[in-house]
């Protein structure tokens, strides 16, 4: 058993949502469950009826009630709540608990000064928002885009957008134009909503450039606003007469289009709907990470990035929301604590890496601001190893709920986090979402637990897509996850599952290392390899022997400035391999390289650095506008050059 760290109060029952949510199941349901574990089973088991109580709970407003909850469960395929009316951007904008003059959005920036809006300022702006829409033409299934950051201009935006029953979808302005016209021409948006630039750090970047080359490649276009945030403080939206107004759409009606990374072709617009993602949402934030009126939620991200749409259900729940735009390293990796302490941010979200960045310069969070009001931890991006969860305990604070997540775009939302109900583990993924049917098959399909196996979903959710746009038989959408499974939706990464519902993610499956038939997932690697104080970043793939050998292990690491890969580094890494992990994991060769190859949420791209060990072409195996530094890709080039 791996080493905790944390244990729920005797009390957790009594003070937290998903306790509340359990004595409304027994008062109202006549429902009474031991544990998480039973109320995990019962709502996988009875998908309808767990659904049913979510929307009844979190009292969702229905313009016209649904036929039944679940009346087909195919996937893909599955009907949910069919004949219901409701808008995703009223419950938003409905804020539980919150008066009027409470502060319900807190954004910090390296552009401008910060800005809090009071529950009665955003419902305005958004309706000041929707009457610039409407003056635009703008009408139900319209689509609406934003190159824009994390700012309260863009979540204005997409509630005004989604209270006309209109799409949105965003890409952040550090995007380029072939990366965001790569994605729009898809869609053909109606209206083009941009910043003139933004400031990273102590750089200042204009994009008017930018925005004047993606007007000019969509067509569709027929009007833009410019926000401006580099160069001006003007409101962008109309004074706007009228009432704020909610479309009431079916439950499955297009809310807003996300993107895969696109790493390979076109990226997929994934078509996500209001209900769907309204019911995920509420089930997440509430239950899983405690949040209600009175907390202050806050994840880095940017717009081009799923945890932006899941940051700014918060006020769904009536929880304020923290937007932070800039460089979280600028002027060090302290900024994005202190903003916490100044925000009184109750549940900080983040990636793994930003984590193990700051426990690798020694940063000390709770010795540099007053994280007194933080109660939850949330990292998501990669997996955490055990020594990030042990740095967040001993630097950060040892009374929060640490939870590493795993979910992704294609659902907008974690299938595998934390809970308040279980203890945390160093290195462990405490559980299996609620009314997630998470399992880990082997390579034969059955599924398997304390065995390391292929991650699938073999029920349906209601965030799943509701398709790709232009994808009008569904059949891509079927092959992108249903293709391997038929009826189980296959995610592509690697998990593990023990008898408790604790899991471990490994990496991604398609960039799985095997070794003599064992598989082997790639966090391990980083965790060990980036622990070494000579090594900034690292990347590792295994190239199959055509003829059934053992085939190669590479080794691509990034030194600190000024050192250079000599045989005395490689063997301590390859002792440090060895020692935490095993004989397999010695890498057969290690090269230098400058840069891994990153997507610009900044996930590591294994898939086409082994695509060009193989003898892809560059331009062919990733899009380079998907990646933060497409030139790293010319370093495996120069590999694969001097190995043929």
């Amino acid at each position: 058993m791996a080493k905790e760290l944390w244990r729920p109060p005797a009390d957790v029952r009594d003070r937290t949502r998903i306790g509340a949510f359990l004595r409304w199941l027994s008062s109202e349901r006549g429902l009474e469950f031991e544990d998480y574990q039973q109320l995990w089973q019962w709502s996988v088991d009875q998908p309808a009826v767990f659904w049913q109580a979510i929307w009844d709970h979190f009292e969702v407003i229905a313009h016209q009630p649904a036929t039944a909850a679940l009346p087909d469960a195919r996937m893909p395929g599955a009907d949910w709540f069919p004949g219901a009316r409701l808008n995703y951007a009223e419950h938003v904008l409905r804020m539980p608990g919150v008066a009027d003059d409470e502060p319900i959005v807190l954004a910090y920036s390296q552009t401008r000064e910060p800005v809090t809006l009071t529950a009665a300022e955003l419902r305005e702006q958004v309706r000041r928002a929707q009457a610039t829409l409407r003056r635009l033409g703008v009408t139900e299934g319209d689509r609406v885009a934003a190159y824009a950051p994390n700012i309260p201009e863009t979540f204005v935006l997409m509630l005004a957008t989604a209270a006309l029953g209109a799409i949105f979808s965003s890409c952040a302005p550090e995007f380029g134009t072939r990366s965001v016209v790569d994605r729009w021409q898809q869609i053909e948006p109606k209206v083009l909503v941009a910043v003139d630039g933004y400031r990273y750090g102590d750089k200042a970047v204009d994009r008017r450039s930018e925005v004047a080359a993606i007007r000019a490649a969509l067509p569709s276009l027929e009007a833009f606003i410019e926000i401006p945030y580099l160069h001006g403080t003007a409101s962008p939206w109309d004074a706007g007469d009228g009432e704020l107004t909610f479309a009431p759409v079916p439950f499955a009606h297009p809310l807003y289009v996300l993107y895969s990374s696109g790493t390979t072709g076109l990226p997929k617009p994934i078509v996500h709907g209001h209900g769907g993602i309204l019911l995920e949402h509420l089930k997440m934030l509430a239950l899983h990470h405690d949040l209600g009126a009175g907390d202050r939620f806050f994840w880095f991200t940017t717009t081009g990035w799923m945890m932006w749409n899941y940051l700014v259900s918060g006020p769904a729940v009536g929880a304020a929301i923290v937007l932070v735009d800039g460089n979280p390293a600028h002027p060090d990796l302290g900024w994005l604590w202190r903003v916490a302490a100044e925000s009184r941010t109750t549940y900080f979200g983040t990636s793994a890496p930003f984590l193990l960045s700051c426990r690798k310069a020694a940063l000390v969070p709770r010795e540099l601001a007053d994280l007194s009001a933080l109660r939850g931890v949330g990292s998501t991006g990669a997996p955490l190893p055990p020594e990030g969860f042990e740095w967040v305990y001993e630097a950060v604070s040892d009374r929060v709920l640490l939870a590493s997540a795993s979910g992704g775009t294609d659902v907008c939302t974690a299938f595998v986090g934390g809970v308040p109900l279980l203890p945390v583990h160093a290195g462990e993924i405490a559980c299996r979402a609620l009314g997630a049917r998470v399992e880990a098959y082997a390579a034969d399909g059955t599924p398997v637990i304390g065995e390391l196996g292929e991650l699938v979903i073999t029920a349906p959710m209601p965030s799943m897509p509701v398709g790709f746009w232009g994808d009008e038989d569904g059949s891509r959408y079927a092959d992108a996850y249903f293709g391997t499974y038929p009826g189980v939706w296959r995610h592509g990464d690697w998990i593990t599952i023990d008898g408790t519902g604790a899991c471990v993610i490994t990496g991604r499956s398609d960039a799985t290392l095997n070794r003599g038939g064992v598989r082997l997932g790639t966090s391990e690697f980083y965790s060990v390899v980036e622990s070494l104080e000579e090594v900034v970043d690292s990347v590792v793939v295994h190239l199959e022997d055509p003829e059934g050998g053992a085939g190669e292990l590479l080794l691509f690491v990034v030194l600190r400035p000024g050192l250079t890969l000599d045989d005395a580094l490689r063997a301590a890494i390859g002792r440090e391999l060895r020692t935490a992990l095993s004989p397999r994991h010695m890498p057969d060769q290690v090269f230098q390289v400058d840069a891994v190859p990153r997507t610009l949420s900044g996930k590591k791209l294994e898939v086409p650095v082994k695509r060009i060990l193989t003898g892809t072409p560059v331009d062919q195996a990733a899009a380079k506008g998907a990646l933060v530094n497409p030139e790293s890709l010319r370093y495996f080039e120069a590999v694969r050059a001097a190995r043929a």
